[in-house]
C-alpha cells in the first residue's frame, strides 16, 4: 500500500514536471499564432471593412461640402467642391492605370472571371449613358467659355478631367470588371472602392444640380402663377456671355443631367459587385449558354410600345400646361394621375400574372452565393423605399387635408397603386432571378455538339465547357506559359487530339432547339412589356414631370421646407429604381 502511494506521487511528478517542460513550448506557439494572425490573416479577414470606412468616410466628406455649398452664405464656395471632385477621379485614374499596366504584364496566368459581373449589354447601355455624359461635358465646357471673365478656373478644369474619367472607367469596365482578383487584394480593395465612392460623389453632385435647378423652375412657375411668398435666387453668373450659346448650353444641361446621374450609379454598382468579388472563393459552374429568343413575342412589345409613346405625349402636355393657367395646371395633374393608374393597373397585372405562372412550377431556388444577384435584389428593396415614403406621405395629405381638389382621390388611388405595384414587380423580378435553370425535352438551348473520340489505348474523352466564376487556382502555377492564340482555340474547339479521329468516333447530335412552351412565350412578354413600363416611368419624373410639386395637397400638410426635402431625397431613389428594374428584367427575359 505505501509503495503504491510512492509510485503515485513519483508519477504526478513526473507529469507536473514535463508540463512544466511545454509551458514555454505552448507560449511559443500561442505568440507565433498571434503574430501570424496579424501579419497574415488580419489583412485578409478586415481589408474589406477597413476600405468600406474609409469609402463612407470619403462620402460623407463631399456630403459635407454639397450640404455647406447649399447654404448662400457658407464661406464654401463651388471651386472648393471641383477641386475635391478632380483630385478623386485623378486618383482614381491613376489606380485603373496601375491596374491596367500590372494586368497586362502578367500574361503567364489565366485570372479567374465571373461572368455575372458585367454582360454584354450591361456595358453597352453604360458605353451609350457615357456618351451623353460627354455631350454633357462639351456643353459645360461651352458654358464656362462664355462665362471664363467671372467663373473660377476650378469650373473649366472640371469637365476636361470628367471627361477623362469618363472614358478611362468605360474602357475599365469592358475589359476588367469580371476579373477575380487574387493578388494585391487589400490594395485593389482601397482602389475598388475608391472608385465606387468617387461615383457616388459624382451622382449626388449631379443630383443635387439637378434638384436645385428644378427646384428653381418650380418657383419662377409660382411666380408666373400669382404666387408673391417665393424668393428665386440667381442662377446665371453675375457677367455678361461672351458667346451667342450660353442659353443654350445653359438649358441643355438640363435635360442631360438625368443620363449623367444614371450613368455615376450605375457605374457605382457595377465596380460594388466587383469589389465584392475580391478575393471571392470560386467555383466550376457548367456553360449554360443563354441565347435570347423572340420566337412568340407580340403582345408584350406592342402594349409597351403603346405605353412609351403614350408617356411623350403625356409629357410634352403636361409641360406646356402645367405652367398656363391654375386651372390648366389642375387638368395637367390630372391627367397625370389618371394616366399613371392605368400604366399601374396594367404593371399589377402583369407582374401578378408572372408570379402565378412561376408558382406553378416546382422548380426550386438557387440559393448559391452570387454577388451580382444579391446586390439585385437589396437594391430592388433599397431604393423603392424612396417612392413608397412619398406614396404613404401623399396618402396621409389627402385623408387629413382641409381642400379638396378634383384629384385628390385620383392622387390616392396613384399612391397606394405605386405601393402595390413596386411590391409585386420586386417578387416577380426576384423569383426569376433566384430560379434555377430548368431544361426540358421540348425547350432545350442549342448546343455546340458534343465529340467522343476513342483514342488508341480506347480510352474515352468527353470535354465540357465551363463558365460562371472560373478557378484555375488548382493548376500549376510553376508550368510553361502558353500563348494565348493557343488557349483561346482550346477553348472554342472544346477539346484537342493529336492526329486525326479514328473511325470509330462517335458524334453526338446537335440538339435542335424548339420552340418556346406557352409558359416561356407568356414570361417573355411580360418581362418585355415591364421593361417598357419602367422606362416610361422613369422618363416622366427625369424630365420634369413631377405632380408632387404642383399638386399642392402634401405642401398642405407638411409645409413646404419639409416636403421638398422629401422629394428631393427620394425622387433619385425613385428615378433609379426605375432603371434599375430595366436591368432586372433584361436579365429576367434572358434567363426565361
Amino acid at each position: 500500500m505505501v509503495e503504491h502511494r510512492v509510485l503515485d506521487i513519483m508519477y504526478l511528478n513526473k507529469n507536473n514536471s514535463s508540463s512544466a517542460a511545454s509551458s514555454p513550448d505552448k507560449e511559443k506557439k500561442n505568440f507565433d499564432d498571434l503574430k501570424i494572425s496579424f501579419t497574415d490573416d488580419y489583412p485578409k479577414k478586415n481589408a474589406e471593412l477597413l476600405s468600406g470606412q474609409y469609402g463612407i468616410n470619403l462620402l460623407l466628406v463631399g456630403l459635407s461640402l454639397m450640404l455647406a455649398l447649399s447654404y448662400r452664405g457658407s464661406a464654401v464656395k463651388e471651386e472648393h467642391l471641383l477641386s475635391l471632385l478632380i483630385s478623386l477621379m485623378l486618383l482614381q485614374i491613376t489606380w485603373m492605370l496601375w491596374y491596367i499596366a500590372r494586368k497586362d504584364r502578367q500574361t503567364c496566368f489565366v485570372s479567374e472571371k465571373d461572368s455575372d459581373a458585367g454582360t454584354s449589354w450591361l456595358r453597352g447601355g453604360l458605353s451609350l449613358l457615357a456618351l451623353i455624359s460627354l455631350i454633357m461635358d462639351a456643353f459645360r465646357i461651352g458654358y464656362y467659355v462664355g462665362y471664363k471673365t467671372c467663373l473660377s478656373p476650378a469650373v473649366g478644369v472640371y469637365p476636361v478631367i470628367h471627361a477623362m474619367h469618363t472614358i478611362s472607367q468605360v474602357h475599365f469596365l469592358w475589359f476588367h470588371v469580371r476579373d477575380v482578383i487574387k493578388t494585391f487584394e487589400t490594395f485593389a480593395r482601397f482602389g475598388v472602392i475608391h472608385a465606387v465612392f468617387t461615383n457616388l460623389l459624382l451622382w449626388c453632385n449631379g443630383v443635387i444640380s439637378e434638384a436645385k435647378h428644378f427646384l428653381d423652375t418650380h418657383k419662377r412657375r409660382l411666380l408666373d402663377l400669382g404666387d408673391t411668398n417665393i424668393t428665386v435666387g440667381e442662377e446665371e453668373p453675375c457677367c455678361n456671355c461672351t458667346t451667342n450659346t450660353c442659353s443654350i448650353f445653359s438649358h441643355g444641361l438640363s435635360y442631360l443631367y438625368p443620363f449623367n446621374i444614371e450613368y455615376h450609379i450605375f457605374v457605382s454598382v457595377v465596380l460594388f459587385v466587383m469589389w465584392k468579388n475580391i478575393g471571392h472563393t470560386t467555383e466550376y459552374q457548367r456553360n449554360q449558354n443563354v441565347v435570347m429568343r423572340t420566337n412568340g413575342l407580340v403582345a408584350g412589345p406592342i402594349l409597351g410600345t403603346i405605353a412609351l409613346a403614350s408617356t411623350i405625349v403625356v409629357l410634352v402636355l403636361y409641360i406646356i400646361k402645367v405652367g398656363d393657367s391654375v386651372e390648366t395646371r389642375e387638368s395637367a395633374v390630372t391627367m397625370f394621375y389618371c394616366y399613371g393608374i392605368v400604366m399601374l393597373l396594367f404593371m399589377c397585372l402583369a407582374g401578378s400574372v408572372g408570379l402565378l405562372i412561376f408558382r406553378s412550377d416546382n422548380v426550386p431556388l438557387d440559393y448559391s452565393k452570387n454577388p451580382s444577384r444579391k446586390l439585385d435584389a437589396d437594391l430592388l428593396f433599397g431604393t423603392a423605399i424612396g417612392s413608397w415614403l412619398m406614396s404613404w406621405c401623399s396618402i396621409l395629405a389627402v385623408i387629413s387635408t382641409k381642400s379638396r381638389p378634383v384629384y385628390g382621390w385620383i392622387n390616392f388611388m396613384y399612391s397606394l397603386l405605386v405601393i402595390i405595384e413596386k411590391y409585386i414587380q420586386n417578387l416577380f423580378i426576384i423569383e426569376s432571378l433566384y430560379r434555377k435553370q430548368e431544361t426540358s425535352e421540348r425547350d432545350e438551348v442549342e448546343t455546340i455538339p458534343e465529340i467522343y473520340s476513342v483514342s488508341a489505348g480506347s480510352s474515352l474523352s468527353l470535354t465540357s465547357s465551363y463558365n460562371g466564376i472560373i478557378n484555375r487556382a488548382f493548376e500549376n502555377q510553376d508550368k510553361v506559359c502558353v500563348s494565348l492564340e493557343t488557349d483561346q482555340e482550346d477553348n472554342n474547339q472544346g477539346y484537342s487530339h493529336t492526329g486525326s479521329l479514328p473511325e470509330g468516333s462517335i458524334s453526338l447530335h446537335t440538339r435542335r432547339s424548339a420552340k418556346p412552351s406557352k409558359r416561356r412565350r407568356v414570361l417573355k412578354n411580360i418581362a418585355v412589356f415591364l421593361f417598357l413600363c419602367n422606362i416610361s416611368m422613369w422618363i416622366l419624373p427625369a424630365f420634369g414631370c413631377r405632380p408632387q410639386f404642383d399638386n399642392g395637397i402634401e405642401e398642405e400638410t407638411f409645409g413646404y421646407t419639409i416636403w421638398t426635402t422629401i422629394v428631393t431625397v427620394a425622387m433619385p431613389l425613385n428615378l433609379f429604381y426605375r432603371m434599375h428594374s430595366v436591368a432586372s428584367l433584361l436579365d429576367v427575359f434572358r434567363k426565361v
